[in-house]
């Protein structure tokens, strides 16, 4: 996981935003589905992977109380701090791989992800991943979860991606959640090129022992 975290680290020290190929002013289809879900605004949200990207800014806008941002880069979660100025005092910082985070159980109402979990491309990272969303995500909570589609990229930032449709994504989390929606996103980078995805919004079961071991 170090080398990971050295390489994304490199990445934000070292290109600025409009470098990147994933930079949006403002992650507009994770935006849309969120608002549709209608949530208590006072519930904790996690953004994994949020980096430097302004959906903390959005979520604090839209009268979020409780946002949490994570993200293996500490240089990413500085760059968001920054521009955030006195609002970052009312988002928590975590700098650490979503593998290996310890976060408290049963307790987000939303997990948002986007572009991180097709970063795993091998079966134990994936089920670790899922995993750790079952024991995080609160009864009725929801993953809003964003990867390459399959017509995707093969690589991104040099790194090799596993890319899927909805029901890849469906299956891999079938054990504690069910898909509630989905959608495809063509992603115009700073470049010039579009870059599909593939978008699942997915419920947290209540009916799976996981929920019950969490919150005893």
């Amino acid at each position: 996981m170090n080398s990971n975290r050295e390489h994304w680290q490199s990445v934000y020290q070292t290109k600025a935003e409009q470098q990147t190929s994933w930079f949006r002013p403002h992650l507009d289809e994770s935006l849309r589905l969120i608002d549709g879900l209608d949530l208590d605004k006072s519930l904790p949200v996690i953004d994994v992977g949020g980096g430097r990207s302004t959906l903390a800014d959005d979520l604090i806008g839209r009268g979020f109380g409780d946002v949490t941002v994570l993200d293996l880069s500490p240089a990413a979660l500085d760059e968001s701090r920054r521009r955030l100025e006195a609002r970052a005092e009312s988002i928590a910082w975590l700098a650490s791989d979503i593998l290996d985070a310890s976060l408290p159980a049963a307790n987000y109402a939303l997990w948002h992800d986007r572009a991180v979990f097709h970063f795993l491309t091998g079966d134990y990272e994936r089920a670790r991943y899922a995993a750790t969303a079952a024991r995080s995500v609160r009864p009725g909570g929801f993953l809003v979860l964003a990867t390459f589609a399959p017509d995707g990229p093969e690589k991104c930032s040099g790194l090799p991606v596993r890319r899927h449709d909805a029901a890849s994504l469906a299956d891999t989390f079938s054990g504690s959640f069910a898909v509630v929606a989905d959608s495809r996103e063509l992603h115009a980078t700073p470049f010039g090129t579009e870059q599909p995805f593939t978008y699942v919004v997915l419920r947290r079961n209540s009916n799976d022992a996981r929920v019950a071991q969490a919150t005893e």
